[in-house]
């Protein structure tokens, strides 16, 4: 966000697509303001949601005429928005995701999105962003790692089977992440949504 190609290049996305929510993770600008939130989106019809943590920073943007904005919660790695689908009169929550790549803050992260989710049953879930965590083996190609997959890729499947989410198809590339040679690729980044999510919006992608 902070140069501007990569900025010209998400307000084109936006633009494109005619987006109603966006989450950025590992946004480089340290300090935001309203002025580039609207540069960014195009538009000043935004709301906006900015968590700067240690582990890296995340924003959270929505149009007012698609989401009606209720409440949010943030903690470490994550911002909760919860809203409300205008057009179609859904009550959702939205979860802008950057995690760390300790296992262990992984697996509190997990467990404290899944108490969230836990305590507002009646929204349909959307859970977006960077994971730092693979589902299996074939995800992360050429990459060191230095603990057992099999934790993490157990540990991730554990929290996507208890909250009932489903992992929404990946369009384009197989990989999210690639090292500045292209030998080491996985793919860390997901959207993981409610069966509820899946069922108003069946073609997600």
């Amino acid at each position: 966000m902070g140069g501007g190609t990569k900025a010209r290049y998400i307000r084109q996305i936006i633009s494109c697509e005619g987006a109603e929510f966006v989450c950025l993770q590992e946004k480089k600008s340290k300090v935001l303001s309203e002025a580039k939130c609207f540069s960014l989106w195009g538009n000043n019809k935004i709301g906006w949601l900015h968590y700067d943590g240690d582990s890296g920073s995340l924003l959270s943007m929505w149009h007012k005429e698609s989401f009606s904005y209720l409440s949010h919660m943030m903690g470490k790695g994550f911002i909760v928005v919860y809203g409300k689908h205008i057009k179609y009169d859904i009550s959702c929550a939205v979860v802008n995701v950057y995690a760390t790549c300790n296992l262990r803050e992984k697996k509190m992260l997990w467990e404290e999105l899944s108490s969230i989710k836990v305590a507002s049953q009646e929204v349909v879930w959307c859970f977006c962003g960077d994971f730092n965590a693979i589902r299996r083996r074939s995800e992360r190609v050429g990459s060191r790692v230095m603990y057992d997959l099999s934790s993490e890729i157990n540990g991730f499947n554990s929290f996507i089977d208890a909250n009932f989410l489903l992992d929404v198809p990946l369009v384009g590339k197989k990989f999210t992440w690639f090292n500045s040679n292209g030998m080491a690729k996985s793919r860390l980044d997901k959207v993981l949504v409610t069966e509820e999510w899946m069922e108003k919006w069946p073609t997600c992608k």
